[in-house]
């Protein structure tokens, strides 16, 4: 893989630390291979299916075609989950309403997936503008193109658009490109968005606040705030009204401690992206030094990235169960660039670690 010319975050590290790194990169690879012993989860799309053969697909077309039928979108959400024998408790078994009620009222003559590629688009233009400045070499550059190409396969599949992750995971992206220091209004804005599409969409806006606050952004730690407080407040409107639809006799959701451990993130990351062409063990490898390589790249988007993954990494590790590993649809967008600073981490670490100390000889003259 082609790799970006600048130094990455390694190059000043001294022997000893490169050495500790890289030593903590071969123990990432190995837990990467964990994958391997990590159950297998349900394949994406139409394939996944409840215990009713159910299709989480098909639920979420039916309830886009009740509301654009006329029916109250809780009124559809609550009947489609009980004919096809889904939990309707807690609250959050239901999909905020965003997503359904802006479908519904596209025009049926007007196709969807012109919205959806528009949107993919704009990130992968948000994504070229942001690493221009390390894609000056056209091999490079060639590189960025296919690992973007990889990270948006799934986001390509028009027949997924009723899926909430699959816009939510875009919004996510194009706000991380957007955002510069000085310029978060729009980042902010977009990412309130995917929230509303998607509540997983939170972890992400929770991390950009608590890195605007370290920064000493305390105006742009605040506008996060803002979006996660109007959030808070939307989601508690939310779980009133599915109150108002729902009794104490319908079915409660298994819950979400899944507790499947790192290896099944690893699987996800690796279905959510083109990285599912390959061997699992060949998968899992390319994730971790997708992972290594945000962490390498010397710009702070790039630890901010590396911290967003994390804790999408934690979450699904802790919570995700068979049927939920599509949460790792949240970072696949843009996930395989990560690949691109991989090989100038390696280099810089390789090269440090091997630094021999030098013995500076001063002669003196009497």
């Amino acid at each position: 893989m082609a790799a970006v010319v600048s130094p990455s975050r390694f190059a000043a590290f001294g022997r000893t630390r490169a050495r500790v790194a890289l030593g903590l990169l071969a123990l990432l690879l190995a837990l990467c291979l964990t994958a391997l012993l990590s159950p297998d989860p349900q394949a994406m799309g139409s394939t996944v299916r409840n215990d009713a053969g159910q299709t989480d697909l098909a639920l979420y077309e039916k309830i886009v075609a009740g509301v654009r039928g006329g029916e109250n979108y809780y009124v559809a959400a609550a009947d489609a989950l009980r004919a096809g024998q889904y939990p309707l408790r807690p609250f959050l078994t239901f999909r905020l309403p965003g997503l359904a009620t802006v479908l519904a009222a596209i025009p049926q003559w007007l196709p969807v997936r012109w919205f959806l590629y528009a949107l993919v688009l704009c990130v992968a233009g948000a994504w070229a503008n942001r690493l221009r400045g390390e894609l000056t070499r056209p091999l490079p550059a060639v590189a960025a193109l296919i690992l973007m190409l990889g990270s948006l396969l799934v986001f390509l599949q028009y027949e997924l658009a009723p899926f909430h992750e699959i816009w939510a995971a875009l919004l996510v992206a194009l706000s991380l490109a957007l955002r510069k220091p000085g310029r978060w209004i729009e980042a902010v804005a977009i990412a309130l968005a995917a929230m509303l599409i998607r509540e997983t969409a939170a972890l992400y806006v929770v991390i950009m606040a608590v890195f605007a606050w370290r920064e000493g952004e305390r105006r742009e730690a605040i506008g996060w705030g803002v979006a996660l407080v109007l959030f808070a407040a939307a989601l508690g409107a939310h779980a009133w009204a599915v109150a108002g639809v729902t009794g104490p006799h319908d079915p409660m959701s298994p819950g979400w401690a899944g507790l499947l451990g790192f290896g099944f993130f690893i699987k996800a990351a690796v279905l959510a992206t083109a990285l599912q062409m390959l061997p699992v063990w060949a998968g899992a490898l390319l994730v971790g030094l997708a992972l290594f390589g945000w962490l390498s790249w010397r710009d702070p988007l790039g630890l901010r990235m590396f911290a967003i993954l994390a804790g999408y990494a934690a979450v699904i590790a802790l919570f995700a169960r068979l049927d939920t590993f599509y949460w790792a649809l949240m970072i696949a967008p843009v996930f395989l660039l990560g690949l691109l600073f991989a090989p100038a981490g390696i280099r810089d670490l390789w090269r440090q670690a091997l630094d021999k100390p030098r013995i500076t000889v001063t002669r003196v003259t009497r």
